[in-house]
């Protein structure tokens, strides 16, 4: 696969900043053209697709050709074609069209891309720019009794915001991550003169969670983490299969009025209340606390949300 940073030939890299210039500028028209150029150049350069996919939807809807976005959703289908991991979060353009291929809309090669390169300024553009408090709601959240939990999974730990929140009432602390560019933010914070995490693993939360011994955690947290997974049953099961009985998960998500799951144009999802009730349901969790939350801004407007608190049944 090309790299997103480089199609191999100078000509061809500089068009395509013109052409993200001009999709910026939302000149749709221009975009295109300088992305076909590039093609010309260079056929194989998947952000070249992407950007000329784009480039054709936004020109469907100010022309209202439904012809233009047929062509949007072949570009788009050969930018993963090239990328069949989906690095570039292509898989997202064409779910947001209605066409899929029945795999996640987000790939995990996708968020761990995303956030390798977000990683060197993840903290201070989500607590300075987003106003992310996400980790002190969870924390929050969490019933006072017991005073401390024994062993916590921090999943999805990014750079370790959450586990700095909840680190003086955990006694061994884990955390998971895609990223191994966030996992060594993570890695190198400690917390009373040592490590603040006691063990850290680079991971996909599903497949950590099916290998971590049954029973093994007291405490399950995900921070502004499950906005990227579509289906929270699948998590969900793996956080009750980890939790000892009376054990609690707590966590942040997007919401909406509707039902099920969307994924909006922010390229993250957001979970109705029925689907949350559900999926603990029907993974031997019951709801202690669900309740509003704006857990950080975008374009300075609250983005809706809840803070959720399960407990594992004895079942």
């Amino acid at each position: 696969m090309a790299t997103q940073h480089s199609s191999g030939d100078l000509l061809a890299d500089r068009r395509y900043r013109y052409a993200e210039a001009c999709l910026e500028e939302g000149d749709h028209e221009a975009a295109a053209d300088l992305a076909e150029q590039v093609l010309e150049i260079a056929p194989r350069y998947a952000p070249a697709w992407l950007l000329l996919g784009r480039a054709r939807e936004g020109l469907a809807v100010t022309r209202g050709d439904p012809a233009l976005q047929d062509a949007a959703v072949r570009a788009y289908a050969c930018a993963l074609d090239i990328d069949p991991d989906d690095t570039l979060g292509v898989r997202a353009q064409l779910s947001r069209l209605g066409v899929g291929d029945g795999l996640p809309a987000l790939s995990p090669a996708y968020v761990r891309a995303l956030f390798d390169g977000y990683a060197p300024r993840f903290e201070r553009h989500l607590v300075e720019g987003l106003a992310y408090i996400g980790p002190g709601l969870v924390n929050d959240a969490l019933p006072r009794v017991p005073e401390r939990f024994a062993a916590a999974l921090d999943l999805g730990c990014g750079t370790g915001l959450m586990g700095a929140a909840i680190r003086e009432r955990v006694g061994h602390l884990a955390g998971v991550d895609l990223s191994p560019g966030m996992l060594a933010l993570a890695r190198a914070k400690t917390w009373q003169g040592r490590p603040l995490y006691d063990r850290l693993a680079e991971g996909e939360l599903g497949a950590f969670l099916a290998e971590e011994p049954h029973a093994s955690a007291d405490l399950c947290l995900a921070a502004d983490v499950l906005i990227y997974v579509a289906d929270l049953g699948s998590v969900l099961a793996g956080i009750g299969h980890v939790l000892r009985p009376g054990g609690l998960a707590a966590f942040t998500v997007q919401s909406h009025d509707g039902s099920g799951a969307v994924l909006g144009a922010d390229e993250r999802y957001a979970h109705a209340d029925g689907h949350i009730a559900e999926a603990a349901a029907t993974t031997g969790l019951e709801v202690l606390t669900q309740r509003s939350a704006d857990v950080r801004r975008e374009a300075g407007l609250p983005v809706p949300g809840r803070v959720v608190v399960l407990r594992r049944t004895a079942a």
